[in-house]
């Protein structure tokens, strides 16, 4: 039975984002013509694969059984053709990173518009998650994590600065209303501006100094989604709501502008900078190729800098 390609890319695309319009705005298709190549696809093989309502799409077994074995294909077809575009004299393609919010914020700005001058011909898709994912189900070449959510069959390589910490700062009006605490858990009767990730999960505030840890789960006016929310938080903060906890590099313009002041700086929390991750057993696709080795190279003039 011969198949064509670009309905199985159809099928893949709709299969990863969970839906018609999701998968064409990841695909760049319309949802139409989506949809024409899975009815195409599905008659051709004489199997349902999504169970279509109003709603939602979700994957029939034939579709699940589908995606598991077309997935990693695919990919190794896009990566055989990528051994291809590695002669050329400047790599071309699209390379797609999953990344934090922080990151695209905080790391990715000094490095991707740089890239995207010395390699005209590479289109960089950014899509922002806050939780881990796999990277090849996701569609995409590559994502950015902190060490601790990394997957042992991973290769990591170091991308941004090699040491941040999470700051803990308000602004002058609340302080002046309500004080400034000493000691992490004075935090515990203050306002304090909170962040939730997808899974529910809402993670304590951590200080540590001289090897002492302390952790506090404060209370507050307001709870953002991490990642899409904090913005919102820094603006309350700004505004007087409370207490903020976030990335010194996010806070660090409205510290430097005093609308920010920093309290308990001696007990903030240090921990190592993200790794730009990939699967080590599939070949690397030349726009990615040609990104690890723009990072690395970053990475050594900032040493020979030094």
């Amino acid at each position: 039975m011969k198949v064509n390609l670009e309905d199985l890319n159809a099928f893949l695309a709709v299969a990863r984002a969970k839906g018609f319009r999701e998968g064409a705005r990841a695909s760049g298709n319309s949802a139409s013509t989506l949809s024409e190549a899975t009815r195409r696809l599905e008659a051709q093989l004489g199997v349902r694969l999504f169970n279509r309502t109003t709603r939602s799409v979700v994957l029939t077994d034939a579709g699940k059984g589908l995606l598991a074995r077309i997935g990693p294909a695919l990919g190794e077809v896009q990566a055989a053709v990528d051994v291809v575009n590695g002669f050329r004299d400047k790599p071309a393609g699209t390379l797609r990173l999953n990344v934090p919010v922080s990151a695209s914020r905080l790391v990715l700005g000094d490095i991707v518009p740089p890239f995207l001058a010395a390699y005209p011909e590479i289109q960089v898709e950014i899509i922002t998650e806050e939780s881990f994912v796999d990277v090849i189900a996701a569609g995409c070449d590559a994502g950015v994590r902190y060490d601790e959510r990394l997957e042992q069959d991973m290769i990591a390589v170091p991308i941004g600065p090699r040491v941040q910490r999470f700051a803990c700062a308000a602004s002058p009006t609340y302080f002046e209303r309500r004080g400034r605490p000493k000691h992490p858990r004075e935090l515990l009767s203050h306002a304090c501006l909170r962040h939730r990730f997808a899974s529910g999960s809402m993670p304590p505030w951590e200080f540590q100094r001289n090897g002492k840890v302390v952790r506090v789960d404060p209370a507050g006016p307001l709870v953002v989604r991490a990642g899409g929310g904090t913005d919102l938080a820094v603006d309350a903060a700004v505004a007087g709501c409370g207490i903020i906890y976030l990335f010194e590099d996010w806070l660090r313009p409205h510290l430097d502008r005093g609308k920010l002041e920093p309290v308990l700086e001696p007990w903030w929390w240090q921990f190592s900078g993200p790794f730009l991750y990939y699967p080590g057993r599939r070949l690397v696709p030349a726009p990615l190729r040609a990104f690890i080795d723009f990072v690395k190279a970053g990475s050594d003039r900032k040493l020979v800098d030094r």
